[in-house]
Formats: C-alpha cells, sequence, structure tokens
C-alpha cells in the first residue's frame, strides 16, 4: 500500500466529519454537532468524572467507547495504523555521555537514532538546541556532524559538551528559516527531531533542490509558522486549515504530575468563568482568547477576571457575584471536557494526514519515503518520523546561497 492510500483515506473521512472536529468547545457553549448527534451529546453528559478522566488519559478506551456512536472512528484508526520502523543496536555510550540530558529527552533520541538507518555520509542536524541528538550519531555512526541551532546559548553549550565528549561536531549559528542556512543542507543526512511547525516543513519545501542525500524528520508542533493557514506539501492536499485546527493535532500530551493537571483545570476553569461573565455582558459569540501570563493567575479569581476584562476593555459592573461566576466557570470546563472528548478522537488522523502530507511533498520532490512509529506514545505522542532517501544519493545541482561549510568551530 502506498502513502497515498491512507492520506486519501484520511483527507475523506476527515471531510466528512469536519463538523466534529473544526469547532472547539471552549468557545461553544454548545457545539452544533450535539444537534445531528443528539443521542452522543446525551451519553457523554451523563459520563462521570472518573469516566471523562480516563478517556481524557487514554486514547483507545475513548476511542473505543464512541465508535458505536460514530463508526467512521474505526477507519480513521485503521489509516492511521502506521508500523514501528526497524531498530537496529546502537553502539553503547560512555556512562556520562549523556549526563544533563533529562530522561525523556534522552529516551526520544535513543528511539530516533535507534530506528533511523545508519548514516553514512555526513550529517546535519537541523534546529539542533544543545547538539544531543546530533552527539548521539556522531558517536554511534562515526560521521561527522554539523548542528545548526539560532540561540547563541545553545550554541556554546552545544560546542562545550561536543569538546567534551570528543564528538566530531561543528556548530553553526544560524536560523533555519534564513535562505542561507539552506546552503549546510546539501550532500548530507538531515535529522530534525521536533523541529517546530515551519521548520521541518521548509526543508520539505526546498527538497528538490538543496541536494540532501537524505531526510529524517520527525514532526511537532504544526500550527508555528503558518501565518494563519497551512500551506500543504503535497498536491492531494485538499484540506482547509488554519492555526486553531493545526494545533489540535498537538493537543495530546503524555499525563502530566498531579499538580500540573490542578493547575491546569483551575487555569482552564477561570478563563471559562470569565468567558461566560463577558458572554452575559456582550452576547454569545465566539471570540479570541489570547494567552494570559502566568502572573495573573496567582491572586485569585476575581484579580485574574479585573486583569482579563482591563485587556479585553469589557466594562464590569459596580457589583459582581465572583464565586457564582468562578462556579459556573468550573461547570463549563465540566461540560467542555465531555464535549472535547469527540474532537479529541480526531488529533492523531488529523497528525496522520499532515505527516503524510510532509512525507507525499519528499516523495513529489523525488524522494523514496517511508514513514513509522520510532517510539510509543507514552514517551512522546510525537512518535511519528519521516525517512526519505534520494534514490542513487544523487541530487540536483543548485546554486549556493552561501558557503555550506566553512571551516571548523561555532560560526557567527
Amino acid at each position: 500500500m502506498t502513502l497515498r492510500t491512507p492520506f486519501l483515506e484520511l483527507q475523506s473521512l476527515l471531510t466528512q466529519h469536519e463538523s466534529l472536529w473544526r469547532p472547539a468547545p471552549f468557545h461553544l457553549a454548545r457545539p452544533d454537532w450535539c444537534a445531528h448527534w443528539p443521542t452522543l451529546a446525551a451519553a457523554l453528559e451523563a459520563l462521570d468524572d472518573d469516566a471523562v478522566e480516563r478517556f481524557g488519559e487514554d486514547s483507545d478506551a475513548c476511542r473505543g467507547w464512541l465508535t458505536p456512536h460514530l463508526p467512521a472512528l474505526q477507519r480513521l484508526h485503521a489509516a492511521c495504523a502506521l508500523p514501528e520502523l526497524p531498530q537496529r543496536a546502537l553502539p553503547a555510550c560512555d556512562p556520562h555521555f549523556d549526563d544533563g540530558i533529562p530522561g525523556r529527552k534522552r529516551a526520544q533520541i535513543e528511539a530516533f537514532a535507534g530506528h533511523m538507518p545508519a548514516a553514512a555520509t555526513p550529517v546535519l542536524e537541523w534546529c539542533a538546541g544543545k547538539g544531543h541528538l546530533g552527539r548521539r550519531v556522531a558517536h554511534a555512526d562515526r560521521v561527522p556532524v554539523t548542528s545548526l541551532e539560532i540561540d547563541p546559548g545553545l550554541c556554546a553549550e552545544a560546542q562545550r559538551l561536543a569538546a567534551r565528549r570528543g564528538a566530531d561536531q561543528r556548530v553553526v549559528r544560524a536560523d533555519a528559516l534564513d535562505a542561507a542556512s539552506r546552503a549546510h543542507v546539501r550532500d548530507r543526512a538531515v535529522l530534525a527531531l521536533h523541529a517546530c511547525g515551519e521548520l521541518h516543513r521548509s526543508l520539505v519545501r526546498h527538497a528538490d533542490r538543496d541536494g540532501a542525500h537524505a531526510y529524517r524528520i520527525a514532526p511537532c508542533c504544526y500550527h508555528l509558522g503558518t501565518d494563519g493557514a497551512y500551506r500543504p506539501l503535497s498536491q492531494a492536499a485538499r484540506l482547509a486549515l488554519d492555526a486553531s485546527t493545526l494545533r489540535l493535532a498537538v493537543t495530546e500530551t503524555v499525563t502530566a504530575p498531579r499538580h500540573d493537571r490542578a493547575r491546569l483545570a483551575r487555569d482552564q476553569a477561570w478563563k471559562l468563568g470569565f468567558i461566560a461573565l463577558r458572554n452575559a455582558l456582550e452576547g454569545e459569540a465566539p471570540r479570541p482568547f489570547r494567552p494570559v501570563p502566568a502572573s495573573w493567575r496567582s491572586a485569585g479569581f476575581e484579580p485574574f477576571c479585573r486583569r482579563l476584562a482591563e485587556r479585553e476593555k469589557l466594562v464590569l459592573p459596580a457589583q459582581v457575584c465572583w464565586p457564582d461566576w468562578e462556579r459556573t466557570g468550573w461547570q463549563r470546563r465540566a461540560q467542555v471536557r465531555r464535549f472535547e472528548l469527540v474532537r479529541h478522537a480526531f488529533r492523531r488522523p488529523l497528525e496522520t494526514w499532515l505527516v503524510l502530507d510532509l512525507a507525499l511533498g519528499l516523495e513529489e520532490r523525488g524522494f523514496a519515503v517511508t514513514v513509522g512509529r520510532f517510539c510509543a506514545r507514552t514517551l512522546t505522542p510525537r512518535n511519528l518520523l519521516i525517512l526519505a532517501e534520494r534514490p542513487g544519493g544523487a541530487h540536483v545541482p543548485a546554486t549556493r546561497c552561501g558557503p555550506a561549510d566553512p571551516g571548523g568551530g561555532l560560526q557567527p
């Protein structure tokens, strides 16, 4: 089966059911789909809090509960069932090789490197951070690695760690979205582990002329850098997506600690309490809700709402029963969480469609492409990896944008 087959299946099913996943219950008192699926809406509202909590943490269990109401979820799940990529054994590192790398990040790096083919050419680590992945690949495959990163502090740390570990790794300070940075792509295998949004899409947009031998891309944060609307990478793409719907694809996270979940619950309830108050004063209407500074959430519900009202130019009445509106916020949160279970069932299908759009974009630009999982979703939900090889390792001629690989050391 080609990648195009599940892509078109997902596209068709997402289009047919867009009324279920496009509207965000956070902004709507009651999504319009409730009128068309009244039995489903009633079943959701009848769920107890324990079931909502369980389904929020276990997407498979949630899908199993929803499928009798929405049989199309079974076909969507089948279209998302990408295989685990072949794994290779990596040579062991010195016990101190990965000192300072958080455990989850370390496991993601090991999984990424272990599920990509051994590098046979020089490597470019795209949006490298501290260069942890590049150092691991330099050690495992005995190839020179160039690590490209925009943040000067991270560059300095990457250079220090490379020197400390004796890695064949050179750090280049540059903006990945600057056209000149693409000169570093030529004649390399490009690694991008969770490069966000346009940072990974830009690699695909220019893959037909940048001269890379191969790409290994695990995408992340699809909503970043869209400038309002998603620009597809493949000719077969037909879904129209904005930043809000793209953000849906990455709302699934690994379960947070209990205190973080309690804080997030309170934050959402307070925001919904303010929205309910604003709607009561100005009328029901979907309005954008910009991020709220963390410091606003430290003093209590009333100061939180007063600051928001000032920012949103909302005139408050002289008397407001703040406990009532906070209670309303918690009630709205309970309702939102239940309706969001339906929307969340479309997160993985949407993400898989986005990843396959990237993969087909690389195919159309002359690469042989494989897509699969490189780790369990409990390690990271962003666990899909695109492996693209230019047949024969050849590349098309291209005009250089600048020096492709100036002499060693940190480059300004």
